[in-house]
């Protein structure tokens, strides 16, 4: 039996963000344009994200399209990562903030 092992290919995907609409794919690619995307985000202290199957996922939008409804969870939870590592702080308006936010039990329920 030989050992072939599939090679892994490079994939990068960015996303913008306004904070009023739908995230945008504005890059993808494989391989050498992954490492060019990285390389220019690096270059602006832009925070990456590292996730294979979402990049997979992601890779599948046409660019500039906006991200399905389905991956707002997941890319809510990326946007969320890249404001705590920039020191951001995501405003929240006190209206949705009061009746739309689900508050946390003090203990962990049995």
């Amino acid at each position: 039996m030989s050992d072939k092992r599939k090679i892994k290919e490079e994939l990068a995907v960015a996303l913008f963000y306004d904070g009023r609409n739908a995230p945008r794919v504005t890059a993808k690619g494989s391989d050498k344009v992954a490492r060019e995307i990285k390389r220019v985000a690096e270059e602006n202290d832009v925070p990456l994200y590292e996730d294979v199957i979402l990049a997979q996922v992601l890779s599948q939008i046409d660019l500039g399209e906006e991200i399905p409804r389905a991956l707002y969870i997941a890319i809510a939870e990326v946007i969320a990562f890249t404001y705590l590592i920039s020191g951001k702080v995501c405003p929240i308006p006190q209206q949705a903030a009061a009746t739309e936010l689900p508050l946390l039990p003090e203990k962990p329920l049995k």
